[in-house]
Parts: structure tokens; sequence; C-alpha cells
């Protein structure tokens, strides 16, 4: 059986950056994010579900989905929204259990950012939650999104100190990047270890 490490972590925490630290170090890594635009790629069952639901206008000039373009058809509409999330959830959860059980890493990190919100840190050896200041989770945020994009999202994650309840271990990234590259390692040989244990 893998071992399975989820990390989370509110918006603009840092999740990426910690995940990326743990991918230098040979970590298979099994992206919410990634998948959720696999499952939306050229060919698939998901993007044709959603044109032939939507209409064409959904697909830029190269045949992608635009996803400015499903954001506009789904923002005030509750019916439409809950129809993708009822489409799209299980392709997603079902692409991402296929990639934990193919990750050939001695464990692999699972990047969820709604990995409590939505049950799945139950599916995890160990909780992984990357933790910083608000202020600093919001002048991060506000670099790369609108105000009303930072709000819409933070609203529907857990408080942070909820979040922190869940967790079996704690990147604090208030710091500078040698002192998470330091927390990373730290994590990355106990979950070696621990791994290891689960194997035997």
């Amino acid at each position: 059986m893998m071992f399975v490490v989820g990390l989370t972590g509110g918006i603009g925490s840092g999740k990426t950056t910690v995940a990326n630290l743990f991918a230098e170090l040979g970590v298979k890594l099994v992206d919410a994010d990634v998948v959720s635009r696999q499952v939306v790629a050229p060919g698939t069952k998901g993007l044709s579900a959603l044109v032939e639901h939507f209409g064409r206008d959904l697909l830029n000039a190269e045949g992608q989905l635009d996803r400015a373009a499903l954001r506009a058809h789904i923002f005030n509409d509750e019916k439409a929204w809950q129809w993708v999330n009822a489409l799209l959830h299980p392709l997603i959860r079902s692409e991402m259990q296929k990639q934990l059980q193919a990750a050939s890493s001695t464990y692999v990190v699972w990047v969820v950012p709604l990995l409590i919100e939505n049950g799945l840190f139950e599916d995890c050896d160990r909780v992984l939650v990357v933790d910083a200041h608000e202020h600093q989770q919001r002048s991060r945020v506000l670099a790369r999104d609108s105000k009303a994009d930072a709000d819409a999202i933070m609203a529907r994650q857990l408080s942070r100190h909820e979040r922190l309840k869940y967790a079996d271990h704690i990147v604090d990234n208030s710091g500078d990047l040698d002192d998470l590259k330091a927390q990373v390692q730290l994590l990355h040989h106990l979950y070696l270890s621990e791994a290891q244990q689960k194997r035997l």
C-alpha cells in the first residue's frame, strides 16, 4: 500500500512551493489542480460533456477549454455550478486515485486545496498543512488574483484555525526559502521512514 501524505493549506499559503520542494527530492506529486486540467483536456470525456451541455463557445481557438468562459456560465447559476461539479468531481477523484496507485516513489504527496473540506484527508496516512499568517496569504493572493476572487476562494475554505486541527504536521511558510527547505528535508526523512514501516 502506498504511503500518502495529503498536503493542503489556505489560498496563498505556499502549497505549490512546498510541493515542488518535495518533488525536487524525488517524491511523486499528485496535484488536484493539475488533474482537474487533465480531465478536461482535448479528447477527454469531461471536455466532450461540457461542450455538449454548454455549447462550443467554451472552447478557445486551439480547441481547449476556455476556463473564463466556463466560469461565466456557472458564476451566478447555482444549478449549472452543481452540474459541473457532479460531472468533474468523480472524474478528478478517479484520476487522482489512479495516479496515487501508480506512483513509484517511496511515498507520494497528494496536493489538494480542499483536502479537509472534501473529506479526502481520510484517505491519507499523514496530513501536512502549509501555514502562513493571514496577512501574508492575502498579500500573496492579491498579487495574482482580484480581491473578489480571493474573497470567494477564502469563503469556501476552512478557517486557518480549523484547518490546523487536522494537521499531523505543519510547515510554517512565514520565513524564507532556506527555512522552508530545512522543514521539508526533515519531513522527507520522517516520511521515508514511516513509509518503509508501513510496508513491513
